[in-house]
Formats: C-alpha cells, sequence, structure tokens
C-alpha cells in the first residue's frame, strides 16, 4: 500500500526568538522548482537585512527532488535538519525558508541544528496537515421513487451530494475514493437490485484534514 499524500494546509510563518537571534520560519505549498525558487526569492527579498535565509524543499509523491541550503550557516547545520523536519513529518510539495536575524550570541552547532529543525517543526504544527486523496465522480440515476432511499443510503455512508439533476429520472452525483469506488457500486447495485443506473465521471484530487497517528 503506498504512502499517503501528505501536505500542509496552509502557508505560514512561525517565529521562535533564541539567545537574541530571531528564526522566522515561512512554510508554502509547492507543485514544482519553479515554486520553490519563487518562494526562496520572494522571503529573500522581503528579508534583505536578514543574516540567514536557509532554506529546503521537497517535491513529489516519492519526494524525487530534495533541496537544501545553508545560506552561509556552518555546514550541516540548516539546511538539513530543515529538510529532515519536512521527511519527519512526511510532507510532500512544501518549501520552507528559515530567516535568521542574529542576535549577537553564538549558539554553536548543536543550538543551530536544534533552532532551526525546531522552529520548523513548530510552523508545521502550526499550518496543519492535509491528506491529498483522487476521487471519481460517479453519476447515479435514479426513479423519484427511489430517491428519498438513495439519499438515506448515502447519509448512512457518509457520503455527500455533489449535484442533483431533475429529468425524468433523478441522476445524483457524488464524488467517491477511487480506492472505494467499485465497492460503493457493487453496494448500490445489490441495495436497489439494479434499478438504477451508475456512471463513472471524471477524477478530481480532493484534500482532508489528516492526524498524524
Amino acid at each position: 500500500m503506498s504512502e499517503p499524500f501528505i501536505t500542509i494546509a496552509k502557508n505560514t510563518s512561525f517565529t521562535m526568538v533564541i539567545k537574541k537571534s530571531r528564526f522566522i520560519c515561512s512554510l508554502g505549498r509547492i507543485e514544482n522548482e519553479a515554486d520553490a525558487q519563487s518562494f526562496i526569492e520572494r522571503i529573500q527579498t522581503a528579508n534583505r537585512k536578514a543574516t540567514h535565509n536557509c532554506f529546503a524543499y521537497m517535491i513529489g509523491e516519492s519526494d524525487q527532488v530534495q533541496r537544501e541550503s545553508d545560506n552561509g550557516e556552518p555546514s550541516g547545520t540548516a539546511g538539513i535538519p530543515i529538510l529532515e523536519s519536512l521527511q519527519l513529518a512526511k510532507l510532500h510539495n512544501v518549501v520552507a525558508v528559515v530567516t535568521r536575524y542574529f542576535g549577537g550570541i553564538k549558539l554553536g552547532a548543536g543550538g543551530l541544528i536544534r533552532a532551526y529543525s525546531n522552529v520548523t517543526t513548530n510552523a508545521i504544527h502550526q499550518a496543519g496537515l492535509v491528506q491529498r486523496v483522487m476521487q471519481t465522480a460517479v453519476d447515479i440515476t435514479i426513479s423519484y421513487a427511489q430517491h428519498d432511499r438513495l439519499r438515506f443510503f448515502l447519509k448512512e455512508h457518509q457520503i455527500e451530494l455533489a449535484n442533483e439533476t431533475y429529468g425524468v429520472n433523478v441522476t445524483v452525483t457524488v464524488f467517491v475514493n477511487q480506492v472505494d469506488c467499485d465497492d460503493l457500486i457493487n453496494q448500490l447495485t445489490n441495495y436497489f437490485n439494479g434499478q438504477l443506473q451508475i456512471k463513472k465521471g471524471q477524477p478530481r484530487k480532493h484534500e482532508v484534514p489528516y492526524q498524524p497517528a
């Protein structure tokens, strides 16, 4: 079974002050490297006077593209901790830029690693998570006499109506997770003894709130 596609629910930023240094993690949703570079450039432009603008991003269903940068911090103390925070949350298609305004007190390698990791993790928690699922549109055509019964069936199975069209019969459109689609069609066919017409429509990407186990 493939891993779920998890990403952040919204773009956000989170600030921490550690020994007078201000760390600001800006998180953004992206679809490709052009999006990532554009986001990074916007943050860098908005924080020209910052000491560092370190970043990491992950793109693709299997995180085929992963990049990180220390942006002048000691090697391995910024970009990698940011990236590892994204990996730990099992995120996809996300960029994180951590801006640091130096406060005059050196943190040491261990302190920097903790700072960049913690501010990124806190930003992820603030953004919230969603799971992207593939759904299929299903058109169900049924007689008016069976309409209320169909509505009851859908409510019992917690399936939300997307649309209803009224003609000689009623056509109800619902969206169902692709992995559940064939099973639902079989259940409907049995429940109504085949006295309905079912047609699969176009797929769509849908997002639902996600809570880590």
